[in-house]
């Protein structure tokens, strides 16, 4: 078991935020989902890993996202 980053819910299953290095829980994931800034975030990951980044840390979080 793990906790989330975001929200400190201890969870087996976990993912990795697109806004930033974050490990969070699968409810945190559909927040973020929800998010406006999502497809910006999604799409700026994607354009890193075809360039050859692997390491991309996100956007940021944005501020009205917890």
């Amino acid at each position: 078991m793990t906790e989330c980053h975001r929200c400190g819910k201890k969870t087996h299953c976990t993912i990795m935020s697109k806004f930033n290095l974050d490990i969070i829980c699968m409810d945190c994931k559909q927040k973020e989902r929800n998010h406006p800034d999502y497809d910006r975030a999604d799409k700026a990951e994607c354009d890193a890993v075809r360039s050859g980044n692997y390491n991309f840390p996100g956007i940021g979080k944005p501020g009205d996202l917890s």
